[in-house]
């Protein structure tokens, strides 16, 4: 069984990516399974520290962009959104090149919180990186009737 609201595509949610911080930083989406989603990061001059090592920032812009797009395509668009509330990461291993791949699962689905686990590994799928971002899903703004319209 899915947990998605509505059918959705690797192109799709790459083209939603377009202009924004995921773009930047060449986040590409990987798979969609019917209860996570994959995306990849490169580990290079845009996501590592002085030290040559991916940049943990780095690490939690993959996890939060996972969590964000998976909660926003478990709800029904049209009347919901999800917003990040909290994340937190425990960077486990150091990355020096290649791409990482981050794995999103919900942990929880409520009608007004989610929670969303996001492990992220290297090339050789080492864990480097786990992270836990919770999401608040917020009503999206009714519009206002016109006086016209009130009567």
């Amino acid at each position: 069984m899915s947990i998605w609201y509505r059918p959705i595509t690797l192109e799709e949610l790459d083209r939603q990516s377009l202009g924004s911080m995921s773009e930047h930083l060449d986040i590409r989406f990987a798979e969609i399974g019917p209860d996570y989603l994959r995306a990849s990061m490169p580990v290079d001059h845009r996501t590592v520290q002085p030290f040559g090592l991916l940049h943990g920032g780095a690490s939690v812009t993959l996890a939060e962009t996972l969590g964000s797009v998976g909660a926003n395509c478990c709800v029904d668009g049209s009347r919901f959104y999800c917003v990040g509330q909290e994340i937190n990461a425990n960077h486990i291993r150091s990355a020096r090149s290649g791409r990482v791949m981050g794995t999103a699962r919900p942990i929880h689905l409520g009608a007004r919180s989610h929670v969303w686990e996001i492990r992220i590994e290297d090339e050789r799928g080492k864990l480097t990186c786990i992270s836990r971002f919770t999401v608040a899903v917020v009503e999206a703004a009714q519009p206002k009737l016109l006086a016209e319209d009130k009567a």
